[in-house]
């Protein structure tokens, strides 16, 4: 099979993983308006998961109004104990840029051209694979001074880890292999794959010395075979931008490559800034 062919098969198969994810994730969110829709009140230091057993909760959001801050599954005071975020600085029009990759899907130049234009820090969360195979973009994306983030080395279902061993050996094969690409120490930030988590999860990372970043503002952007097109995604990311909004979007979208100069010239025009994740409002470590 020739790399071509390899790559190919790789997309394929995130693509179908992804589906299967999404539509579970959907089952589970929509429990959980059912589940919000019978409770009187709940404190800011009680936990509002999407249980899918065992603690484990997948990463939602809900949008009331257009350029407010949305709900999520917690509390960004409650997910503050764990040295994780959902959103950053509410009080001041600032947005962090976020991206996910599982593989390389020739659009991430364009991107960090387009981020450089715009004097914009990001952050990019990665797997193993990513920054063994594609150790140029990795030291391009740490010489723009862009964070390069742990999104664990096989992209697994991190709430379904048990044992804190093998939770560490997702988290330490990736900074393996930034060292040996960048020759520095990885910052320590991570993302769950998928958005899947455990009080136990956050726990862990913590103790790793990483805070576990989600998201106040998304979109499906992921699927390479069904891309929106460039007014879809424009209909979902401009009227929902917030203060302090931590946006995530995935670097294999053609979509988001295209639309990126304008995106962040519009957010610029309403008068937002980009900021990195280290500035975030309380960071500790």
């Amino acid at each position: 099979m020739d790399a071509k062919s390899k790559q190919t098969l790789k997309q394929s198969r995130f693509v179908r993983q992804r589906r299967r994810e999404i539509a579970f994730s959907a089952f589970c969110f929509a429990l959980l308006l059912g589940f919000i829709a019978v409770l009187p009140t709940m404190s800011d230091e009680e936990p509002l998961l999407a249980v899918s057993g065992g603690g484990a909760a997948n990463w939602g959001l809900s949008f009331p109004e257009p350029g407010q801050t949305p709900v999520g599954n917690a509390t960004q005071d409650y997910l503050q104990q764990f040295d994780a975020y959902f959103v950053g600085d509410c009080s001041q029009k600032v947005i962090y840029l976020t991206f996910d990759a599982g593989y390389e899907n020739g659009c991430t130049a364009q991107i960090l051209d387009v981020l450089k234009k715009h004097q914009a820090p990001a952050a990019f969360f990665l797997v193993g694979s990513y920054i063994r195979e594609h150790s140029d973009l990795v030291q391009r994306m740490a010489a723009e001074g862009h964070i390069v983030g742990n999104h664990t080395d096989t992209h697994p279902d991190m709430s379904a880890i048990a044992e804190p061993e093998a939770f560490a050996a997702e988290l330490a094969a990736v900074e393996a292999a930034y060292q040996e690409a960048v020759g520095e120490e990885l910052p320590r930030f991570y993302r769950p794959p998928q958005g899947k988590y455990s009080e136990a999860n956050l726990q862990q990372a913590k103790q790793l010395g990483y805070h576990t970043i989600f998201w106040s503002l998304a979109y499906v952007d992921w699927n390479n075979d069904d891309q929106p097109s460039q007014e879809e995604a424009f209909g979902k990311l401009l009227p929902r931008v917030h203060n302090g909004a931590i946006v995530l979007l995935h670097s294999t979208s053609e979509t988001n490559a295209k639309i990126l100069d304008e995106l962040l010239g519009e957010w610029e025009k309403q008068g937002f800034c980009f900021k990195r994740l280290d500035e975030l409002p309380g960071l500790s470590g």
